[in-house]
């Protein structure tokens, strides 16, 4: 509803993982380079983790990106709430295997002839599984058995688990140990420090604008770290509220009291001067319901 008013193409602050507008702080680059050398350098096990929020998913969308398609092949599995066999499944589907009506040793051997083909054209294969914290144990140990597929020299098959703190934690499980000891790389990504954090916020609205002229003042900025603690997903959260705010104020410069606002508006909190924002909310959900 403020795209014209602000002179944007799209709303700056969504929450669906979009690689067009990766921020690319120092934590997020040393994140891909660790990715990009554990593929080249075929190291089998990449661990990524990270607070919920911090822009996982995004990376890996942006690695995607990244790789040569002539060069790599990859699968991506973003639902790993799965039994074993559906998520073996669920790999052979992305890399374009046929998987129905097969059993679980039918479904290794289509995945490994695949890999040795892949091997012998030149190519690198590679499985990022994302959320990898909702892996049972018995489907992350079925995961480990995927690194098994090997030749004299070299992994057929290079893994990527994203996942949040409670992965690392429940790689830390004995009966998990074997795959603990698999990883060669890991990498834990962090958010945002208070610079980033302004420079993340501009960077969204660039990359939304249309002929247009929006930016957060310097406070602004400021308080809004405050909230976020710098973790990407919670600055979209109350950018966007703030940008509600100050079109509801006719403001094109989002400032302080609009963030104000906007946080007080996610909390459920009505402010002293009942805000339009808080109105706007209040009879936007009377509607809904």
């Amino acid at each position: 509803m403020y795209l014209k008013f602000f002179g944007l193409n799209q709303k700056p602050f969504g929450l669906t993982p979009d690689p067009k507008f990766l921020f690319f702080s120092e934590k997020h680059r040393e994140g891909l380079d660790h990715l990009l050398y554990g593929i080249h350098q075929k190291e089998g096990f990449v661990l990524i983790s990270g607070d919920t929020g911090t822009g996982k998913t995004t990376l890996c969308r942006a690695l995607l990106e990244r790789l040569d398609s002539g060069e790599v092949t990859t699968a991506l599995i973003l639902n790993p709430l799965l039994s074993e066999e559906e998520l073996l499944k669920a790999i052979l589907e992305d890399f374009g295997l046929p998987a129905k009506g097969a059993t679980r040793k039918q479904l290794l051997d289509v995945l490994n002839d695949f890999l040795l083909k892949s091997l012998a054209a030149g190519k690198t294969t590679v499985l990022i599984i994302d959320e990898a914290q909702n892996l049972s144990t018995r489907c992350l140990e079925q995961v480990r058995l995927l690194s098994n597929l090997e030749t004299d020299k070299e992994k057929l098959i290079q893994i990527i688990l994203v996942g949040s703190e409670e992965l690392p934690a429940k790689l830390e499980l004995p009966e998990l140990r074997h795959l603990q000891q698999r990883i060669s790389l890991r990498y834990q990504l962090r958010p945002l420090n208070k610079e980033e954090t302004g420079r993340y916020l501009q960077h969204r609205l660039n990359m939304a604008r249309g002929a247009g002229s929006t930016s957060f003042e310097k406070v602004a900025h400021r308080e809004i770290y405050r909230f976020s603690k710098g973790v990407p997903r919670l600055i979209n959260m109350i950018a966007e509220r703030a940008l509600l705010a100050a079109y509801l104020a006719e403001s094109r410069q989002i400032k302080q009291v609009h963030v104000l606002e906007g946080r007080q508006s996610l909390s459920g909190r009505s402010p002293s001067n009942q805000s339009k924002l808080f109105l706007w909310f209040s009879h936007n959900k009377h509607r809904a319901s």
